[in-house]
């Protein structure tokens, strides 16, 4: 691509695509098409993928997200189409205004970071909790990151849950181990987003069992990057201010009405033809190379092998 589009949902600093393809070493003229071409090459010779006719944006952003590596955009991408078939009810059709989902505002930030990142803010207001809620969740998660994976082009992710009003107790009660990992899998082996920071906001005691379970699904670089923070002066340490909703002390619009704005795009009908088209590119695992069948997408078993920078 030569120039970053206009986006509706995202901002970009004026040089984001000159510099974070110069971090990578892909500013150089004619460097980034030799990459698509190479992975666009490797994706055609892939007898089990069952999409072969990839847009060049795309790919690109998958280069991006793998830190200009074309074999770890390879690897991502191969889990990502895997995960399709794999685990498929995350892939599932999507009510993105779920009633189950009414005490959950989840949006991506509009601005970058300084160094390049976009954040992924969710406030999580829920006291009960149930597998229908985690379901709908986990799916509307996956409308919200392909979003990201259409349009975006940053250096990874930071994440930031506000469970201040939430009932941890009940929420680690109810949650299933399982599909917290294959959504842990999915966020990094799959979508191949680098994680800089995940960030719990709470006083809750019960905090320290939710940070148990997610450290002993994921590698200890994973888990050493996960922190829980008390208050909203805590997140100014690790979040540019001026980037956070009016409610966190930033200078952006409130959370409530980005949450708007972002359930009525990927609500539309016209981003749901872009999901049903992206959807279509799973894996026919019979048809897998033996040597490569290394991608037990998220499976009981597996979770220990999450070693995702």
């Amino acid at each position: 691509m030569e120039v970053l589009k206009e986006n509706p949902l995202l901002d970009f600093h004026p040089d984001t695509l000159e510099a974070v393809r110069k971090l990578y070493n892909l500013d150089k003229p004619g460097v980034m098409r030799e990459a698509i071409d190479i992975l666009d090459s490797w994706i055609k010779q892939q007898n089990h993928f069952t999409k072969k006719d990839f847009n060049r944006d795309y790919l690109e952003r998958y280069i991006i997200r793998s830190k200009g590596s074309v074999e770890r955009a390879k690897d991502h991408l191969d889990k990502m189409c895997a995960s399709r078939t794999l685990v498929p009810h995350f892939f599932s059709d999507c009510d993105v205004n779920s009633p189950y989902l009414a005490n959950i505002e989840d949006i991506f930030l509009p601005k970058l970071t300084k160094d390049y990142y976009r954040v992924y803010f969710v406030q999580n207001c829920e006291r009960e909790f149930t597998h229908e809620l985690f379901n709908a969740l986990y799916k509307r998660i996956v409308y919200k990151m392909e979003y990201i994976c259409m349009h975006d082009y940053a250096c990874g992710i930071i994440i930031v849950a506000d469970l201040r009003k939430a009932n941890l107790f009940e929420l680690v009660k109810h949650m299933n181990i399982t599909d917290l990992a294959h959504w842990l899998n999915l966020l990094l082996g799959g979508f191949g987003f680098r994680l800089k920071g995940f960030y719990f906001i709470t006083t809750s005691k019960f905090v320290d069992s939710l940070l148990t379970i997610m450290k002993s699904i994921a590698s200890k670089k994973i888990g050493d990057r996960i922190q829980v923070l008390k208050n909203i002066e805590e997140l100014h340490d690790h979040v540019d201010k001026d980037i956070l909703p009016e409610e966190y002390g930033g200078t952006e619009v409130s959370r409530k009405a980005l949450h708007e704005k972002w359930q009525n795009i990927i609500g539309s009908e016209e981003y749901k033809l872009d999901m049903d088209k992206i959807n279509e590119a799973k894996t026919n695992e019979e048809l897998r190379l033996k040597d490569s069948q290394n991608y037990q997408m998220g499976l009981p078993g597996t979770f220990r092998s999450l070693k995702v920078d």
